[in-house]
């Protein structure tokens, strides 16, 4: 159906910055909205960012004004830049995907998570 492969965790320290990529390929006919979400030990899995087809984006005000999420619909990839990164950033980020198939059904599809770690 639908494959999500994400890239570009790591650790860093704190006031570094990275830049998640989460590429989408299957048999696809459109993607709609797509996010990251993070989810920190001993804490629920939060939205951190959201964008739709048109460029509509949405954050959680904890990462306002340090992360950016955009996407190439050209290649079906979300991207999330972090910029000034803080320890209480620390999450496996996942990326999620609603999509229609060729089938013309619609799905939710999420990537495998990637680490990120950021040191005080």
């Amino acid at each position: 159906q639908v494959q999500l492969v994400e890239s570009g965790g790591g650790l860093v320290q704190a006031g570094g910055s990275l830049r998640l990529s989460c590429a989408a390929s299957g048999s696809i006919f459109s993607i709609n909205d797509m996010g990251w979400y993070r989810q920190a030990p001993g804490k629920q899995r939060e939205l951190v960012a959201a964008i739709t087809r048109g460029g509509t984006t949405n954050y959680v005000d904890s990462v306002k004004g340090r992360f950016t999420i955009s996407r190439d619909n050209a290649k079906n990839t979300v991207y999330l830049q972090m910029d000034s990164l803080k320890p209480e950033d620390t999450a496996v980020y996942y990326c999620n995907v609603r999509a229609v198939l060729l089938s013309s059904r619609r799905y939710d599809f999420w990537g495998q998570g990637t680490q990120v770690t950021v040191s005080s």
